[in-house]
């Protein structure tokens, strides 16, 4: 895949300095044409149909079409008992948190992460997530090594959830210029576990709207959020999720490597 010269630096010449707050979860081109509304009243009432399954992921990943009342489309669905055993996130658990990662980017309005659900599914519970289209072209490896705003949001946005697995084929990047984020199973650990390839701006300042953002999630975190978050999460995730933002509320940068914990995840593609 290879995305030419020109794009990156076109991007990151005339985009603005992080993602525009409040943008739709999901842009129809990227999607068969379904808005973010209808995608998760698909996601959350349809039939799901098993036909392939995404062999090189570590934990069982379906590709499914999803059909309802005529609207069809096409999603991944993890069920819960195909999560592979880690030493250091409960079992179980994977699902809930992929759940929890897209309220977290509805809440702040960057719309990385697609649609997503948890639901009964053929093989029992499971993350149901609305498939992405990809753009073919573009060249992961270069598109990691730019500065395009998007990821430098994208960076936050795992900063705040404590991803512990940013690999560059968790991104996407769709035919509408957008990069979603997915992938999202091993993040809001309550110590720190952050690995990403995306370091570009370690130790940045943040800009006057990111600032704005977190301190709107904090808000929220104090309000509402908290109490939907208990589903998918534990008291303490949800208390680290909100230490975390009022870290980076106080520092103001873009977290460093810690040295007490690998920085990249391997692979890192």
């Amino acid at each position: 895949m290879r995305v030419r010269a020109a794009r990156l630096r076109g991007v990151s010449e005339h985009a603005s300095n992080v993602t525009p707050p409040g943008r739709p979860a999901l842009d129809p081109a990227d999607a068969g044409g379904l808005d973010a509304s209808d995608a998760l009243t698909l996601l959350g009432n349809g039939e799901i149909t098993v036909t392939g399954r995404l062999v090189e992921a570590s934990n069982t990943t379906l590709y499914c079409e999803i059909s309802l009342d005529g609207v069809s489309g096409r999603c991944v669905y993890k069920p819960v008992r195909g999560e592979r055993a880690l030493w250091d996130f409960p079992d179980g658990t994977l699902a809930g948190r992929e759940r929890a990662a897209y309220l977290v980017s509805e809440e702040t309005g960057v719309g990385i992460v697609p649609p997503t659900v948890l639901r009964g599914g053929p093989f029992g519970v499971g993350m149901v997530q609305l498939w992405i289209d990809v753009d073919e072209t573009v060249d992961l490896f270069a598109l990691t090594r730019s500065d395009d705003p998007q990821l430098r949001t994208i960076a936050l946005f795992d900063a705040v959830v404590n991803n512990a697995d940013r690999k560059g084929g968790h991104l996407l990047p769709a035919p509408s210029g957008r990069i979603y984020g997915v992938d999202h199973g091993v993040t809001f650990h309550v110590e720190n576990k952050l690995r990403t390839v995306l370091w570009t701006w370690r130790g940045q300042r943040l800009h006057a709207d990111e600032v704005e953002l977190l301190t709107c999630l904090r808000e929220a975190l104090d309000g509402s959020l908290a109490g939907t978050l208990a589903g998918p999460l534990t008291d303490a995730e949800i208390n680290g999720l909100r230490a975390r933002v009022v870290r980076l509320l106080t520092e103001r940068r873009f977290p460093t490597p810690s040295g007490d914990w690998p920085a990249i995840p391997w692979p890192p593609f």
